[in-house]
């Protein structure tokens, strides 16, 4: 083997050598003597490219070919990286993390939300460092080295009902706001039948319009301008809510004459269960658990305390004092609400592969970014949220202001924001399912432009398809998303890294860290979902619709 070919062996490796890393994290190994000799004879250009990416110490020549046929040099920056992770990580979750701190408390909340956040970032080093042992950027590659085939199907059932799940709330989110949004710019009082007025319809204009174009982009970096705007919206979301805390007082007025505020009879119209799609039921919604009975409490409680000027629900002097320990039925709910919370680890492999100068080390503080950066949105968005409303806020945030407000500029901008927000993350949630598909329907195909769009149209179609027919998917996916979330958090980094990072002892220090991590996750997974079951049980999903 002469210079140039040893060059060429080592641009192949990775692009590691700006990480500053030991050299021990670098991806080629001469394995004989020639090379070795060569190697010596240059030292001063091999130093600097063997500093390269992924390697599990044994990288032959074969090792070589499918890493450079399974990746790319990544050319998308550190900050759209950032926006694209952070996109990922926010979603409709962020609206109903108030409800959560009320059936916690806000010391309890806030100890729970740190350390979520915490297991996630040691998640995501498992997961880094796992690729690099692995020589992999893909969640199934990874499961089949550790596992064989019920690896890869583990990781790509996990990926893709978690992500499912996720498109679909969004898409949720989109079938039953939108129509409001478009009702109060036109002053309508009542649905009166018009198609523009009907969630099944504009959640499809949608899919079709926006999110299917974007999600024909060839690469995940190109999406970082539309999660830069979905932050901003997300932030302006923040920004009013915490505005909003010095404006609404406790007990919670229900009616002003002068101000025009929501009656009570107003407020069923206006709710998002009332825009009446032909297939979903009235009275249901996916965010919300409505009913007419809980209306009609309220239309009994305001005519027993009518008078003049703003009425105020009954409170008990105790209803508008923060609690800061709380255990009830819901409490068992709120662990995996924080751990669906911060589930990124679908994208963080995809993200890895197109950064730019791509190096482990660059890629966790990508992931240290945006979860710190989330975990303070998040943390902002639960506490003045609760503190507006403590006992009564809902399960989705956005609707507890309708109990204030009938027509409010402000709350309706923020309403567009969630839409946009929503709406311009469900690409990135899109991107991981399509690559698990790829991985396991057509390994080692090269691109094809016509695959990356049928793929992600019958996704859509698929996602639209239970929106619109499924009114009650809540709670399925409630409890898929449950074992998805804490395979994709706990168990699938943990057990990947136990069986494929070989040059650590296994008394180590990091695999003793990597095994509890698995056997919280397992007893979190079986905790979580027998809980939910039991919930289930005493109260079932049938009843909170009827």
């Amino acid at each position: 083997m002469d210079r140039m070919e040893l060059q060429k062996v080592n641009m192949d490796c990775d692009d590691e050598s700006n990480s500053g890393e030991s050299s021990e994290d670098g991806f080629c190994q001469e394995i004989d003597s020639e090379k070795a000799t060569i190697s010596s004879q240059y030292a001063d250009e091999g130093d600097a490219e063997s500093q390269r990416f992924l390697t599990n110490g044994h990288a032959g020549k074969k090792k070589l070919e499918e890493f450079t046929e399974e990746h790319h040099p990544g050319d998308t920056s550190f900050g759209m990286s950032v926006f694209n992770l952070s996109n990922a990580i926010m979603g409709s979750g962020i609206l109903g993390l108030s409800y959560a701190m009320a059936n916690t408390g806000i010391i309890l909340f806030v100890i729970l939300l740190v350390g979520v956040a915490i297991l996630s970032l040691y998640s995501v080093h498992l997961l880094l460092k796992t690729a690099k042992e692995g020589g992999s950027l893909i969640y199934e590659k990874l499961g089949e080295k550790a596992f064989g085939w019920p690896g890869k199907i583990a990781a790509f059932i996990s990926i893709t009902m978690q992500n499912i799940g996720a498109m679909s709330s969004y898409l949720f989110i989109v079938k039953y706001e939108l129509p409001e949004v478009i009702r109060t710019f036109m002053g309508l009082e009542e649905f009166s039948g018009e198609w523009y007025l009907n969630g099944n319809y504009l959640v499809l204009f949608v899919s079709i319009g926006i999110i299917l174009p974007l999600s024909l982009l060839k690469n995940l970096g190109y999406l970082g301008y539309t999660s830069g705007f979905s932050l901003t919206c997300m932030v302006f979301f923040v920004s009013v809510v915490i505005y909003k805390k010095t404006q609404i007082p406790c007990p919670l007025p229900l009616f002003d004459h002068d101000l025009g505020n929501l009656t009570s009879n107003n407020s069923f119209h206006l709710r998002p269960l009332m825009v009446q799609n032909d297939t979903a039921a009235p009275g249901v919604n996916f965010m919300m658990d409505y009913t007419h009975g809980q209306t009609a409490g309220i239309d009994e409680q305001k005519d027993s305390n009518h008078g003049n000027g703003v009425e105020y629900e009954a409170h008990s002097d105790d209803k508008c004092k923060p609690q800061y320990f709380v255990f009830n039925s819901q409490t068992a709910y709120t662990i995996p609400i924080l751990a669906f919370a911060f589930v990124c680890h679908p994208e963080v492999l995809p993200i890895y592969s197109e950064l730019s100068s791509r190096s482990r080390r660059k890629m966790q503080n990508v992931s240290n970014v945006s979860i710190a950066a989330m975990l303070t949105m998040y943390l902002f968005a639960a506490l003045f949220g609760y503190l507006t409303f403590f006992g009564e806020v809902q399960d989705e945030l956005l609707h507890t202001y309708i109990k204030v407000y009938k027509f409010d500029t402000l709350l309706l901008c923020v309403r567009v924001a969630v839409l946009v927000a929503v709406t311009l993350t469900v690409p990135i949630v899109l991107f991981p399912i399509r690559s698990s598909i790829t991985t396991l329907l057509f390994p080692g195909r090269p691109f094809s432009l016509l695959r990356h769009f049928l793929i992600a149209l019958v996704l859509l179609a698929l996602n639209n398809l239970l929106v619109i027919f499924v009114p009650t998917i809540k709670d399925i996916f409630g409890f898929i998303g449950a074992s998805a979330a804490t395979m994709l958090i706990f168990i699938l980094p943990a057990a990947f890294y136990l069986r494929i990072v070989k040059k650590e002892p296994f008394r180590s220090p990091q695999k003793i860290g990597a095994l509890v991590f698995l056997i919280v996750g397992v007893i979190f997974m079986i905790g979580s979902m027998s809980l939910i079951i039991s919930d289930w049980i005493h109260n079932p999903p049938s009843s909170k619709h009827h």
